[in-house]
């Protein structure tokens, strides 16, 4: 059996600057009928630059959550840009910093609602430059150690799930 659905209507009811939302209508495999509310986005890119010994994090109100997160350097991508593209001009408006990067794998954050990916990228060979965030975008970056990184994440501090899957994906392959 195929778990294939097939979209039968669809209708935008709203279509933002960030996301548009979608209610589609189905045929699920069994032959029935059902409603899937969809979030529509262009996509994200990120970058775990570390140095083995650190990893540098950008700090920033996020107001769903009503509180600073600790993140990795992430932004949604533009109309036409490369995932590559993206993850380096996020580097640097959010730290000021450029690098080399390898496409490391990509995430489904949230595959019930959203056709999101985020595309992760590691980091190497870095220069510090300047930042320029977005207007309105207000950031700090900071270096820190890899173990101290582990721990916030084991103690609830880090929770963005790019930033902790990208931290434990980069040890897992420092680690082979």
């Amino acid at each position: 059996m195929t778990f294939f659905e097939k979209k039968l209507d669809g209708k935008t009811v709203y279509d933002g600057k960030i996301l548009k939302l979608c209610v589609d209508e189905v045929e699920l495999p069994d032959g029935g009928k059902s409603v899937r509310e969809c979030v529509r986005h262009s996509g994200g890119a990120c970058v775990f630059l570390t140095d083995g010994e650190k990893a540098l994090f950008v700090r920033q109100f996020r107001y769903l959550y009503g509180k600073e997160i600790y993140e990795i350097p992430a932004g949604k991508l533009n109309d036409g840009e490369s995932p590559e593209e993206g993850a380096k001009r996020e580097l640097e408006e959010e730290t000021g910093y450029t690098a080399k990067l390898e496409h490391a794998f990509d995430l489904y954050p949230s595959p019930g609602y959203t056709d999101e990916v985020i595309y992760v990228f590691f980091a190497t060979e870095y220069k510090k430059t300047a930042s320029h965030p977005d207007e309105g975008e207000f950031v700090s970056s900071e270096w820190i150690a890899l173990d101290k990184v582990v721990k916030m994440i084991e103690d609830g501090e880090i929770c963005d799930a790019k930033t902790v899957s990208a931290v434990y994906r980069y040890l897992a392959k420092k680690d082979k």
